[in-house]
């Protein structure tokens, strides 16, 4: 009963955004939840075993939810069906042009045994905004994550219960044009598949990485769709991870422009915590300015060190060469990223035109670092009662 409460609570956060592009397909019918289908699998699998290591995205849940789009009907009634693989047309215009957007979310299971979703309206915003820039159909966020809440609910039992396991949730939105023009869609899927997931750092240990810094290599760009969570924003950053191992690097950090700003770490958003010029202890991020993707740790993380009060707090571009000099004169104490895979990573060292800068992010525990995991396990495993969790 409470939790039902609680989630009429979230209904304002919930509320449609404007649109920007493609007006016309506000007017397009919404799917609901009211009329959700639900065909129970009669063929369950055999679930991991809690001794059993929970690689990222290999293992996927029972049952998936479905909802097909046309132009000329709107959505059709969404379904809850066995997970199985998907009918393509081969000229499927996701396939073919990159008419494709994802998103990514987690569900935890607290010490009560309750089933929670962290901060999703969120993503819902995220996903309609992606939406909105590829044309593809508008949705109610409200109607989609009550469909979600009902298929996790169906599917609870894959929860995993381990220190730092989740369910990881991925709703994903394509057109489905069975032609090889380009253009606006007149068919499109929306799916969300499950899978649960191991703690990102095995066991009490937080290992760093480094990265290579390149300005060969961009990400994202002003005017471009970067800001956005489209699938082929990802397809080409693989090239470069590959290059950044070669030269002994785990991750990427992409630069931007000829002062080489900072933008994101890998598929993070990245956040340094110093002592700026004016002698100020601060946590600065890249802003929201078209090219960083408005990532929901990384709000969180913003949001909790607001709360706290303890140093200023900001948005503002940060280039290598301020980066340099702050290394050079001992006021850098933390580098780190953020991301719903690891929630918070921190970084030891970076490759830049050459050198070796040694960042000493773990020289001092790392502090700060620590206390965003500690705050956000509490918040997520339901240690602490916040209203940023949506019960499932």
């Amino acid at each position: 009963m409470a939790a039902a409460a609680l989630r009429q609570v979230w209904v304002r956060k919930l509320l449609p955004v404007p649109w920007l592009l493609c007006g016309r397909r506000c007017v397009s019918s919404n799917f609901k939840a009211a009329d959700l289908q639900v065909q129970v699998t009669q063929d369950p699998q055999k679930k991991p075993a809690p001794s059993e290591p929970l690689l990222f995205g290999k293992t996927f849940t029972d049952h998936m939810l479905m909802v097909e789009w046309s132009g000329k009907t709107g959505w059709g009634p969404p379904r809850i069906q066995p997970f199985q693989n998907l009918m393509l047309h081969p000229a499927c215009s996701a396939l073919h042009y990159s008419l494709q957007l994802f998103e990514g979310l987690k569900a935890y299971k607290g010490q009560d045994q309750q089933v929670r979703l962290f901060r999703p309206w969120l993503n819902m915003d995220r996903m309609l905004r992606s939406a909105g820039r590829l044309c593809l159909p508008a949705f109610d966020k409200l109607e989609l994550l009550e469909c979600i809440r009902r298929l996790i609910e169906l599917d609870k039992d894959w929860v995993p219960n381990g220190a730092g396991t989740s369910l990881y949730v991925r709703p994903v939105l394509i057109g489905n044009e069975p032609s090889l023009g380009v253009g606006v869609v007149t068919r499109a899927l929306l799916y969300v598949i499950l899978c649960p997931v191991g703690s990102y750092f095995p066991g009490d240990s937080m290992t760093p990485v480094s990265l290579l810094a390149d300005p060969t290599f961009i990400r994202a760009w002003v005017g471009g769709v970067g800001n956005y969570k489209l699938g082929g924003n990802y397809g080409p950053t693989v090239v470069v991870q590959q290059e950044a191992q070669k030269k002994g690097c785990e991750q990427v950090l992409w630069l931007y422009g000829p002062d080489h700003q900072l933008t994101e770490v890998g598929t993070m958003n990245i956040f340094i915590y110093w002592t700026h010029e004016d002698g100020v202890l601060e946590l600065v991020t890249p802003p929201l300015d078209g090219i960083i993707l408005p990532g929901v740790v990384r709000q969180s993380l913003l949001d909790l060190a607001r709360t706290w009060g303890e140093f200023r707090v900001v948005e503002r571009k940060i280039t290598m060469k301020e980066l340099q000099r702050a290394l050079k004169e001992g006021r850098v104490r933390e580098v780190f990223g953020s991301g719903t895979a690891c929630q918070v990573c921190p970084v030891h060292r970076i490759l830049y035109e050459g050198q070796q800068l040694h960042v000493p992010t773990m020289d001092s525990g790392p502090e700060l670092i620590l206390r965003f995991q500690k705050e956000l396990k509490a918040i997520q495993y339901g240690t602490s009662t916040h209203e940023w969790m949506f019960p499932v």
